[in-house]
């Protein structure tokens, strides 16, 4: 394993760093009708005691090729990937490749195709990390950590979405406070689309016990201590006493990447 970059908690000077011009404004997503708000809370509640199978063969059936999916390649990812497979594998999956992430979370890509023959395909910023920090004279996940998620992941997550109608996560109400009110099925008011989360009312044992039975594959970081992993410098392990997401930009008032959060 290459060395990892430095962390967000080095030391760093912002004073030294280039200025950091805020992103030009993203146009406004669009909003659904009454009839449609309607439907999506009705299929949410009818599918709130259903299975993340059922739920995602429910997805399929509504949205078709309109449906895609963004994964991370956490432990619920890769479960809804084991799903996915056998209903409808021609689904498009995604991962958010920021230029920043673990050898060993692109090498379990890899191993998820050979083991269900889906191959997610790696959705990059237009800017280089090279570039990028070139650009803005270091890296931002140091001094401007929300501008780097922005340009890094929402910039790119957009550009996807623009094809789609809906998307599937692996989010889970019991991992945040910004995620204790997710939907089964709901309309993503800042990307425009419906947002399915087949595994919402899951437990952390739930997900676990269920790759153990079905033998998914899984990142080999999550056995060192890594509970919620994203971005090399932003994430560290953390003890059994410590929340699942406080390895995640630790020591920063910053919880999400945005791509979760409400607003």
């Amino acid at each position: 394993m290459t060395a990892a970059p430095a962390g967000p908690n080095a030391a760093a000077d912002p004073a030294a760093a280039a200025p950091c011009d805020p992103p030009a404004a993203e146009p406004s997503p669009a909003q659904p009708t009454a009839a449609v708000r309607e439907e999506l809370a009705h299929a949410s509640r009818s599918l709130e005691q259903a299975t993340p199978a059922e739920i995602i063969a429910w997805a399929v059936a509504r949205h078709g090729a309109r449906l895609t999916m963004a994964t991370a390649f956490g432990p619920e990812g890769c479960l809804i990937i084991h799903w996915l497979a056998a209903i409808a594998p021609q689904t498009f999956v995604f991962n958010l490749d920021t230029g920043y992430q673990f050898p060993e979370t692109l090498a379990l890509r890899d191993r998820l195709a050979a083991r269900y023959g889906v191959e997610v395909s790696l959705e990059q910023p237009e800017a280089s990390v090279a570039d990028y920090e070139q650009l803005h004279g270091g890296p931002l996940y140091r001094t401007a950590p929300d501008r780097c998620c922005s340009d890094r992941k929402l910039a790119v997550i957009r550009r996807v979405l623009v094809g789609f109608d809906a998307w599937m996560s692996g989010i889970r109400r019991d991992q945040s406070p910004d995620r204790a009110a997710a939907a089964i099925v709901g309309w993503d008011h800042k990307f425009g689309v419906v947002k399915v989360s087949p595994l919402a009312n899951w437990t952390k044992a739930m997900v676990w016990d269920a790759i153990v039975r079905e033998q998914v594959p899984y990142n080999p970081l999550h056995d060192r201590g890594y509970v919620s992993i994203g971005c090399v410098p932003c994430t560290r392990a953390v003890s059994a006493e410590e929340d699942e997401r406080a390895g995640r930009w630790s020591g920063m008032a910053k919880t999400e990447c945005g791509l979760h959060s409400r607003g």
